[in-house]
């Protein structure tokens, strides 16, 4: 449920840890790739930077820039004098250069954003439902792209260099958790969605699992890129999220590492449980529900839950708390994460909460012989699946592997 294979997505080399360039005319497109993503890093570099970080020759790098430049991506800034010699002239991505849709299939709302190169958000549509179903689900994105599209200019759509869909794989196997009967769980099993959303586009569509899509997000899009090694929790209906490993997505061998919604934490009555069962949001409105409450603000208001979730929200918090602090603590034993990241489909109160409740929770637990990692908030929030959805055609065409998987299925 919670990592898999991107399929038609990106693969390529790790970010942060960039191959040396070449000099052969075959190796364009790598070396492209590589100044794009070293001056999305940096926000603007100089020829001579990149030369020195890239070991390209400087004529080589010149004409990289040049067709960069040309081809709409790269743009020139202001020049940099310095105390002897020309004049520096730094280049930086230029916001309309490319546009990117992400479209976030969620079990309780679905959301489509469209960005610019830089990540910016042009537009954004959203919508809430009991439980997803396919006719739904591609009304819906049919609908949302048409008016994205007719609001660019005709040469800004010829931009749109992709669409990447971000939901749960294999959602006809939890579709029964939020209320969905069986006749639309055999839909989901028949349904073909990214070759359906393909159909409506005239550009390449990818599809990942929405948490590891939101682990993308956070990577390419949010602070967390710095770091080499980090596991990442992404709270939503249910809980999943993804792992990095030497700076890019790992997925394993089968596409199911980082199926973190699955792991196993002490539980009530002393009993194992799934993350999944406690550390959920659909935990959170089973409670309200339980005594009567209004759950409805949870999946229709997330930026506020106002005063919906009243009793119940800091019990969940605790309950989730102690069962993320036992998960991190058990990824620790594995890998020598730097950082845990924790995001969600939350208001940023509640999210900082968690995060504090988590890092006092993982101190009550013996973690001797472990370096336990940083408890970090993630930066992305409510909307980090459908930005890691639009982060699957970035990758795929302009940079060297950010959001790429590790393995090679």
């Amino acid at each position: 449920m919670d990592s898999g294979v991107i399929r038609g997505g990106p693969r390529g080399p790790a970010a942060g840890q960039f191959h040396r360039g070449t000099n052969q005319s075959g190796m364009r497109d790598h070396n492209e790739r590589l100044v794009l993503s070293l001056v999305r890093q940096n926000g603007s570099l100089a020829k001579s930077d990149i030369a020195r970080m890239t070991g390209l020759s400087a004529q080589t790098v010149s004409v990289i820039m040049r067709k960069l430049e040309d081809d709409g991506l790269l743009l020139r800034l202001e020049p940099v004098r310095g105390r002897i010699g020309q004049p520096s002239i730094p280049m930086a991505l230029d916001p309309h250069g490319a546009f990117f849709v992400g479209l976030k299939i969620g079990r309780r709302s679905i959301e489509m954003v469209l960005i610019d190169f830089l990540g910016n958000v042009q537009e954004r549509k959203q919508k809430t439902y009991r439980y997803p179903t396919p006719d739904a689900a591609l009304d819906f994105a049919a609908t949302a792209l048409k008016e994205m599209r007719s609001r660019l200019s005709p040469a800004h759509d010829q931009r749109i260099a992709g669409l990447g869909i971000a939901m749960p794989f294999e959602l006809w196997n939890w579709a029964d958790a939020v209320g969905a009967p069986e006749a639309v769980r055999e839909e989901w099993r028949r349904c073909d969605m990214r070759a359906d959303i393909q159909a409506l586009c005239p550009f390449p569509v990818f599809l990942q699992n929405d948490a590891t899509a939101a682990c993308g997000a956070e990577q390419v899009f949010g602070q967390a890129g710095s770091l080499r090694n980090f596991v990442y929790f992404y709270i939503g209906a249910f809980a999943g999220g993804g792992i990095v490993l030497d700076g890019r997505l790992y997925g394993g061998p089968t596409g199911n590492a980082g199926a973190l919604g699955s792991m196993p934490v002490p539980g009530s009555n002393g009993k194992p449980a799934q993350l999944i069962d406690i550390a959920s949001i659909a935990m959170l409105e089973k409670a309200i529900l339980a005594r009567g409450g209004d759950a409805s603000a949870l999946w229709e208001t997330p930026e506020d839950w106002g005063d919906g979730p009243g009793p119940d929200l800091p019990a969940w918090i605790e309950r989730a708390a102690d069962a993320l602090a036992y998960a991190i603590t058990a990824a620790a034993a594995v890998i020598d994460f730097e950082a845990a990241v924790i995001d969600g489909w939350m208001p940023l109160s509640v999210r900082r909460q968690l995060v504090t409740a988590v890092s006092k929770a993982i101190a009550k637990i013996d973690g001797e012989g472990l370096t336990l990692p940083e408890i970090r908030e993630g930066t992305i929030g409510i909307h980090a699946r459908a930005m890691g959805g639009a982060s699957l055609p970035l990758s795929e065409r302009f940079l060297v592997g950010p959001t790429s998987l590790a393995a090679n299925f």
